[in-house]
């Protein structure tokens, strides 16, 4: 078996300080970071010991989060952080029979949803909890804006705010090319969330769409040799120019 000069579990974090990754603006570098997202089918208590309600004894808590596993098909609609629990349960609801695995799914719904900063209206697949949250913030743009990276856990949502910050930023005509005045009243009602464009840019992309935005952005056209003979020509003739001795006339 070779000996490698670094682990392997290490590969990941020595990759991104190095080459092209190390070039990646900073504000994404930062946005890799990894946060721990909001509990959503479970319910942390915060203290490691709590009373027992019959006998008052002080007894240990174990405050264990439920391991989810999001399908990649949760990234190309809105689950408001769910997604699905494998567990067990009794055969004839018997605890005296066998234990089953079973694989617990959120409902999900086509909807339409309606954006104010694109005025556009997205089929989108959500779930009940989704809705909930939309209508809480007081519609999808909010909703989208407000949360977090980790607790919209979609690569459409990430999209969608990419989008809508684009937009804000750049404030173009595009939007309501007939009425300024529904146009502005838009852009005001969400100026708190807007960033400058070159950080919009880049919001939500996964590492392999930054790498390439990089590539693309660092990509230099090759110049033609016979321009670099030229430019290198009239060098060496302004040098030889100014060598020469000037003969001034006399009058």
């Amino acid at each position: 078996m070779p000996l490698l000069k670094y682990s392997p579990k290490v590969w990941e974090a020595l990759k991104m300080k190095q080459g092209i990754y190390a070039r990646l603006p900073k504000h994404y570098l930062k946005s890799l970071e990894q946060k721990e997202p909001t509990p959503v089918h479970w319910r942390p208590l915060g203290v490691q010991y709590r009373a027992n309600p019959v006998s008052g004894q002080k007894e240990r808590v174990q405050d264990v989060p439920i391991p989810i596993y999001y399908p990649p098909q949760s990234q190309d609609g809105l689950w408001g952080g769910e997604g699905w629990i494998s567990g067990f349960r009794y055969a004839y609801n018997d605890k005296m029979s066998t234990r089953l695995k079973k694989t617990w799914k959120p409902q999900l719904f086509k909807r339409e949803l309606y954006s104010e900063i694109l005025d556009h209206t997205f089929t989108i697949t959500v779930t009940a909890r989704t809705l909930d949250l939309i209508d809480a913030a007081f519609g999808l743009d909010f909703y989208i804006l407000q949360t977090s990276k980790e607790d919209l856990n979609s690569k459409l949502g990430m999209d969608l705010k990419r989008a809508m910050l684009l937009r804000l930023a750049r404030r173009n005509t595009e939007l309501y090319p007939g009425d300024s005045v529904k146009r502005e009243k838009v852009y005001n009602n969400y100026k708190q969330f807007e960033i400058p464009e070159e950080e919009a840019e880049w919001l939500g992309l996964n590492l392999e769409e930054a790498v390439e935005k990089q590539r693309q952005l660092e990509h230099k056209e090759p110049e033609p040799l016979f321009k670099a003979c030229v430019d290198q020509l009239v060098e060496e003739l302004r040098l030889q120019q100014l060598s020469e001795p000037h003969v001034m006339e006399k009058k």
